[in-house]
């Protein structure tokens, strides 16, 4: 059966939907939870599983819109801490989201990639962006430093999108395939 590779994430960049983005340069976002989905090509249209995955998430999603979050202090994650992140101070409202939104997913028959990650386990993020420069190569010079957010920044959720981490096939790159955002998307 064929699979489709997601994420929810709220982003803190201005982003559009159908925006698509190298997997190497992600908006600042903090990750609320990637799972994958299976579907039967032969009687199911990998476009429905997604519109269904949205529809559950719509109502959490707005729910959410408006919350205001502060940016806690640096942390490392991934192997041996080597992904500098800024982790995100605990929120009511951010919790609920990422709770309704594992909810979402399970109900729609999803698998979560990271269940140790979820629920109780949930330490919400934003990673740090390696700067570039206009070549695209990997900076050389403090001029070019990282993307990332700071210790006491203040983050509204006012973007937050089902993100697809292969459109068409393609791991390269992502795509923006629902935004809900405060200015009136979805």
């Amino acid at each position: 059966m064929p699979v489709r590779n997601l994420i929810f994430v709220a982003f803190v960049e201005p982003v559009a939907e159908g925006q698509v983005f190298p997997r190497t340069d992600w908006p600042l976002h903090i990750a609320l939870v990637r799972f994958d989905v299976r579907f039967d090509a032969g009687s199911q249209d990998s476009t429905d599983v997604t519109e269904r995955i949205a529809g559950l998430a719509g109502g959490p999603a707005t729910t959410a819109l408006g919350a205001g979050l502060t940016v806690g202090k640096d942390a490392g994650f991934g192997r041996n801490g080597s992904v500098p992140v800024n982790l995100v101070q605990p929120h009511p409202a951010l919790q609920e989201l990422h709770e309704q939104l594992v909810q979402a997913v399970v109900d729609a028959g999803g698998r979560i990639l990271t269940p140790h990650h979820t629920l109780t386990g949930y330490r919400p993020h934003v990673s740090h962006q390696a700067g570039t420069n206009q070549a695209g190569a990997a900076p050389t010079s403090a001029d070019t430093e990282a993307k990332r957010l700071h210790p006491g920044d203040a983050v509204v959720l006012d973007r937050i999108a089902l993100v697809d981490m292969a459109p068409d096939g393609d791991h390269t790159i992502r795509r923006i395939l629902r935004l809900w955002s405060r200015d009136g998307g979805s």
